[in-house]
């Protein structure tokens, strides 16, 4: 039923109505909306929409009187599409695809990323190292539920790290199934928890998708219905999340979701200093040494590196900064946004 193709091209064809001939354009649009609602009918005969558009087409019609017969509103001029494919044919489980046919434009995206001793960038290039024991909502909002675990990275430390990942992808009927998928530090497994690899057995399944990258060390998952990928790596003793998601998507949430890391970084009683780690001299030198190898350009990255080596003893820290900011490299839509200093 395609009854709200109908409603959209009447509301385009009526939204700049001016002039001497405002009624007659007005009329011409009604008797092009009665053509697009007649054409559905057989598909759209018990959809509540239809219904509500063919007895609205009709008031309308008697209150400007306008007559049935006569000339209609030319069809609006569609924004390009690649191939130059009408929307029917178009996969509606590609976000890319149909945002480009509605807007005449690609989508715009946003990153977020989560590593280290945890240390959050937000999707507004907020970056904060957060303290955050227990499980904090990275996200939360109408189509994506990301949950970190995180727990001392050493015994009597402030610090801690993530040690557990959970991801939901909500169901969305014309797509996927709801999919659930987990890691947790030594097992970064390459399906989700009903040990599928896709979205279902939905027409549009494939366009949720998981592969390893580097056996259990990085998993990439793609989701194309919502223009969304996911990495998940560990480096050492910790585990680490960078996600490239559309802003339509990253937006979707109600006032309730307010908690989401990814979207206000850490709660300010949670968050701390990345210099109250680097006091001993001769520790931050071999750690600075350290880092600098994998990040030459001294940003946030690289202060993280040295903040997680100092305060862990563990070396392999430098991974889980170099690897935040190779995700970034990929997933940034600009480039000059790709080193924060502070």
């Amino acid at each position: 039923c395609k009854i709200l193709r109908c409603n959209s091209e009447y509301v385009a064809a009526t939204l700049n109505l001016r002039g001497s001939n405002r009624n007659a354009a007005y009329c011409n649009a009604l008797r092009s909306y009665s053509h697009c609602t007649r054409k559905t009918a057989r598909t759209c005969r018990g959809d509540l929409a239809y219904h509500s558009a063919v007895h609205g087409i009709e008031d309308l019609m008697i209150q400007n009187n306008c007559s049935k017969e006569g000339p209609t509103s030319p069809p609006r001029p569609r924004p390009p599409v690649p191939n130059h494919q009408g929307f029917e044919s178009l996969d509606i489980c590609n976000y890319e695809k149909s945002f480009l046919y509605k807007h005449g434009q690609p989508p715009t995206y946003q990153h977020c990323a989560a590593f280290g001793d945890p240390h959050i960038r937000t999707f507004h290039d907020d970056f904060h190292t957060c303290r955050v024991e227990g499980s904090w909502p990275l996200l939360d909002n109408d189509y994506l539920f990301v949950q970190a675990t995180s727990s001392p990275v050493a015994r009597g430390s402030n610090a801690t790290v993530t040690s557990k990942l959970t991801i939901i992808f909500k169901n969305m009927k014309e797509c996927i199934d709801q999919k659930v998928y987990q890691a947790e530090i030594d097992n970064l497994p390459a399906a989700f928890e009903d040990g599928s690899v896709n979205g279902g057995e939905r027409p549009g399944g494939s366009s949720l998708a998981i592969r390893e990258r580097s056996p259990g060390r990085h998993v990439e998952i793609r989701a194309e219905y919502i223009g969304t990928t996911i990495a998940i790596r560990q480096a050492g003793r910790q585990l680490s999340f960078s996600i490239r998601a559309a802003e339509e998507v990253a937006r979707a949430f109600t006032e309730e979701q307010d908690l989401q890391l990814c979207v206000g970084g850490c709660p300010r009683s949670q968050r701390i200093s990345r210099s109250e780690c680097c006091r001993g001299r001769g520790a931050a030198e071999t750690a600075r040494a350290l880092c600098k190898e994998m990040l030459p350009v001294e940003d946030v990255y690289f202060q993280s590196c040295v903040f997680d080596v100092v305060t862990s003893g563990d070396a392999n820290f430098t991974m889980a900064a170099h690897g935040a900011l190779e995700d970034a490299r990929v997933f940034l839509p600009n480039a000059e946004k790709l080193h924060i200093f502070q």
